[in-house]
């Protein structure tokens, strides 16, 4: 999606370690035009798999999701990364190494919320090593529902993740598809 890839050259920042900071525009200040943008796109690309409930992660990937729920007119579901007095029990979980954070979450989602009728569209922000994306797809097969496929705002295709899910037989869609990030710029392809 030129739009993004435009956005990230102009507005993004590279950090050592890898990193690609996107905060001002995708996920801490956000630009609602162009997730709005994002999310047509995510629909354009998955309207005909009967897509009913949307799957992200706290935190970041939550306003993405929802403006990608009101494309597809469906619920949106975000698995939680702490346990709450309102939703203990009954639930399902997994665990999920973060890249960005350098630790382990254990995520949960309520059985009330994925049901095993569900055809579930999972969007996040950053797909890198692609442990985000396959800890909600194992949350999607705890419950019995099909995946329709993962929309991701930026991959980072130098760090496998994308790879991996593909040959899980996962459908991927990424708007933005980093192969080279290092002094010398952004490359994209």
């Amino acid at each position: 999606m030129e739009l993004l890839e435009q956005r990230i050259l102009s507005d993004g920042q590279l950090l050592p370690g890898g990193i690609l900071k996107v905060d001002n525009f995708l996920n801490h200040q956000m630009d609602p035009m162009l997730l709005q943008a994002m999310a047509k796109e995510w629909h354009r690309l998955f309207e005909h798999d009967g897509v009913n409930k949307i799957l992200t992660i706290e935190a970041s990937g939550i306003a993405l999701a929802i403006l990608t729920g009101l494309e597809f007119q469906c619920p949106v579901v975000f698995a939680k990364k702490s346990k709450t007095k309102n939703i203990s029990g009954n639930l399902y979980q997994t665990e999920i190494p973060s890249f960005t954070h350098g630790n382990t979450n254990t995520v949960v989602v309520s059985k009330d919320y994925l049901l095993p009728g569900d055809r579930v569209l999972l969007i996040d922000d950053f797909l890198a090593t692609g442990a985000a994306l396959v800890g909600l797809k194992d949350l999607v097969r705890q419950a019995g529902a099909t995946l329709v496929g993962a929309g991701c705002a930026i991959e980072k295709r130098f760090q496998g993740g994308g790879d991996q899910l593909r040959e899980m037989g996962v459908r991927v869609e990424s708007l933005a598809r980093i192969v080279q990030m290092d002094d010398s710029g952004i490359v994209f392809g």
